[in-house]
């Protein structure tokens, strides 16, 4: 389903130790925790990062790797100290305190309550609206691994790239444990041949500059090809991607069918299937490539017995947002209401369906 090949040269990777990869030349490329680290324009520090790893320190290594973030981060990275502290207690560590420790401020934010935030609901409805059963999935621009989480939790095999390692880590070892996962560039020339059943990038096409060319690969991964919450450049936003037109979208993706945002989030928290988007007047866009279902998916429910909590997000009877940016963004659309007749933890069944649809109840990952 998925074979590794050098981005620098195209030939096949093998591992030539526990630790790295190899073309078969002087190319080596580290792997940490199970996670191949093949980044484009990063080779001095995988340089760097094999050193540490053939003296046997992978904590060393961690410290370095964790460090790094894309073009779009503006905030220094944690002095070295704060990241080894992380390291040396991960397995006693909580999501929350994980990213704190990463530094990662509203970054940490959103991704420690994406389970009720409006553009994940549209996610999952856009993913249950064209689902097919897929056996194997393919996520790009992953993240900590949300999506990678729910469509696990229904069997199917995923795999999940991004080209930040510190956020593969995270998916790793507090939310996404059994997702296959690699660290690339997707603006470059992939390191990765797959084809699967399910190829996504949700919330996330927008901060990509090659678009064509990701476009590309993903409809050569996939038959079924899902991309939620493209931002619509001329509607205004808090983003600081490249949002694209309509006109754009449909020039990219001639066979899609869209969906506004909007419809997405209402379906999410209603279980109903969404209507086609034909107009241009939405915050973002919803695409997908392939047949409609005729009836939702799974992901948007978590299985019987799962367990669920309140909406941390909800205190008092009412939202309690994590700040002001958290507020404009994300508070004018959520879906819940924080009713205060629901139980702090419970386990799921019938009768909390509609409290699960609007994220009033969430399921979290143990170490959340």
């Amino acid at each position: 389903m998925i074979e590794l090949v050098s981005p620098l040269s195209g030939k096949p990777l093998h591992r030539d130790s526990a630790h790295s990869l190899s073309d078969g030349t002087s190319e080596r490329w580290p792997v940490i925790d199970d996670i191949p680290y093949l980044r484009v324009g990063s080779e001095e520090l995988a340089a760097r990062l094999l050193a540490h790893l053939d003296r046997g320190e992978s904590s060393a290594a961690l410290v370095l790797l964790l460090a790094e973030n894309d073009r779009w981060w503006n905030e220094p990275p944690p002095p070295p100290a704060q990241l080894r502290d992380l390291v040396d207690r991960r397995g006693t560590l909580t999501l929350r305190e994980a990213m704190a420790l990463l530094g990662w401020g509203r970054v940490g934010d959103y991704f420690a309550h994406r389970w009720s935030d409006p553009t994940y609901v549209a996610g999952l409805a856009l993913l249950d609206a064209h689902w097919t059963a897929p056996a194997t999935a393919f996520e790009l621009a992953c993240g900590i691994g949300h999506y990678l989480r729910a469509l696990c939790q229904v069997g199917v095999r995923a795999i999940g790239a991004d080209l930040v390692f510190a956020k593969l880590w995270v998916a790793r070892h507090w939310v996404a444990p059994e997702a296959e996962l690699v660290c690339f560039d997707a603006e470059q020339p992939w390191p990765v041949r797959l084809r699967t059943d399910l190829a996504l990038c949700h919330d996330a096409f927008y901060f990509l500059g090659n678009k064509p060319h990701v476009a590309a690969q993903l409809l050569e991964a996939a038959a079924t090809v899902a991309l939620a919450h493209v931002h619509n450049s001329q509607h205004p936003n808090l983003s600081t991607g490249e949002g694209m037109t309509r006109l754009e979208v449909e020039d990219l993706f001639p066979d899609a069918t869209l969906y506004a945002d909007e419809e997405l989030t209402a379906c999410g928290a209603s279980g109903r299937l969404p209507e086609p988007f034909h107009g241009d007047k939405t915050e973002a866009f919803g695409i997908a490539i392939g047949p409609p279902a005729s009836e939702p998916g799974p992901l948007g429910m978590p299985l019987s017995g799962a367990s669920l909590t309140r909406n941390p997000l909800c205190i008092g009877g009412a939202p309690a947002w994590p700040s002001e940016r958290y507020a404009d963004e994300y508070g004018g659309r959520v879906t819940y209401a924080c009713r205060a007749d629901l139980p702090d933890r419970t386990l799921m069944a019938p009768e909390w369906i509609d409290a699960v649809r609007r994220r009033e109840l969430v399921d979290l990952p143990e170490r959340w």
